[in-house]
């Protein structure tokens, strides 16, 4: 055991402090400035054992599971000192791309309680009962879900009575997963489970469904697709005023408050003179979350790589008759745009997964796109595609931060970039 005091905070939400015998290491729940007592388990981490000198920030975590659940690290921290630290971490990582001093907004909070998609895992105990909730703090072990802060408490309230359900479920032998989405026609449930599915499985989900009131339940095996394994009536989603029916465990924003504010900085980041003829590229267009907003004002060509997404997207705009969006299926890592094809767009909003898109990023920096709106759920990852751009000779514009991910050291932003 030794006393330490912590210094800063690191990238994954843990304190940093320096060790009597050289060194650094990482301390989970504590707070810059703090003096605490923690047992050295390794060269870089440590356990915190208990804290001595508390931080004035220092607040009570409002979640029983906090500590175990692999959720949130940071809910022991006031909220203006936690969001000058994510409106932080944007700054950094522009800043290590070669942006000198960037002008980073206040960060855009979104409240408790809004998340709507939860990605749980499933583990049958060796009692036949099955445990629903997130993974534990480092570990595979499941906390079994009892409460939670971040997401819909509709979402909460549904867990008890899906795992009571899955109890009967051949297919769930020892682990599995759900994803779950929060859609405007209620819960949409995706499991992933380590057995195949049972002609008695679908009549148990789909007596679930029906008395739970829920739209559709589908099931994947071990790198399947997803089939329908249940559905009682049609889903249904409203992005933008357009009706979308998602596919299974689509990917939604987080949540509505989020995806507004991720909205309203992307259309505040449009070129000011901008033609209304102008033509924009939407990469990673998804079940067009970006795409809809925009063609209110400009044609857009929605480029995504996922064919259930793609699919869903074409059918939406076909049905609303929404000419201004052009859906098309491309595999952006595989087939990114190459400059010769960016020169028909005033600008590219750039939407890719958590690692980047390196590949597309490595043709805008070839081709002479003047303006590009990167929307970035990792900052390590935008600010190494960044750094290409700067290169490149693309400015910094403007950055906001948006706290998607609340109490999670996980960040999305907005940034625009111009030549």
């Amino acid at each position: 055991m030794v006393e330490l005091t912590v210094t800063q905070m690191g990238a994954a939400g843990d304190g940093i402090t320096a060790l009597p015998e050289g060194g650094s290491a990482f301390v989970s729940f504590t707070l810059p400035g703090e003096r605490v007592a923690a047992r050295v388990t390794g060269k870089d981490r440590a356990v915190l054992e208990g804290v001595l000198t508390p931080s004035a920030d220092r607040v009570e975590p409002p979640c029983r599971h906090f500590t175990i659940c692999g959720g949130c690290s940071l809910q022991h921290w006031a909220d203006a000192p936690y969001a000058e630290w994510k409106r932080a971490r944007l700054a950094e990582a522009l800043s290590r791309a070669g942006y000198a001093f960037p002008h980073v907004a206040p960060m855009v909070a979104t409240p408790r309680a809004v998340r709507q998609r939860a990605d749980l895992g499933l583990e049958r105990l060796t009692d036949g009962r099955v445990e629903i909730g997130f993974h534990e703090r480092g570990a595979t072990h499941l906390v079994p879900m009892r409460e939670c802060h971040v997401l819909l408490p509709a979402l909460v309230a549904l867990l008890p009575a899906l795992q009571d359900a899955l109890r009967g479920l051949n297919a769930l032998k020892r682990l599995g997963s759900a994803i779950i989405n929060m859609l405007d026609s209620g819960p949409d449930i995706l499991l992933r489970t380590d057995a195949p599915l049972s002609m008695p499985d679908r009549k148990l989900l789909a007596e679930f469904a029906t008395g739970a009131g829920i739209p559709r339940i589908a099931w994947a095996g071990k790198g399947a697709p997803a089939e329908v394994a249940a559905q009682v009536k049609p889903v249904r989603h409203s992005l933008s005023g357009i009706t979308v029916a998602p596919p299974p465990g689509a990917f939604l924003q987080a949540s509505a408050e989020g995806e507004a504010a991720i909205i309203a900085a992307v259309l505040a980041g449009l070129p000011k003179k901008m033609s209304p003829r102008a033509r924009i590229a939407d990469l990673y267009a998804g079940i067009g979350t970006l795409s809809l907003p925009l063609a209110a004002r400009h044609v857009v060509q929605a480029y995504e790589g996922d064919p259930a997404a793609a699919e869903a997207l074409r059918l939406a705009v076909n049905a609303a008759q929404a000419s201004r969006v052009q859906p098309a299926r491309r595999d952006l890592v595989r087939q990114p745009l190459l400059p010769a094809e960016l020169k028909a767009f005033a600008t590219v909003i750039l939407d890719p997964p958590f690692a980047g898109a390196p590949e597309q990023v490595a043709q805008i920096a070839r081709s002479t796109l003047p303006h590009l709106i990167y929307v970035s759920c990792s900052p390590a990852a935008l600010g190494r595609d960044a750094a290409v751009l700067r290169e490149a000779g693309f400015d910094l514009v403007s950055a906001t931060p948006v706290d998607q991910f609340l109490w999670s050291p996980h960040l999305e932003s907005v940034v625009v970039f111009a030549r």
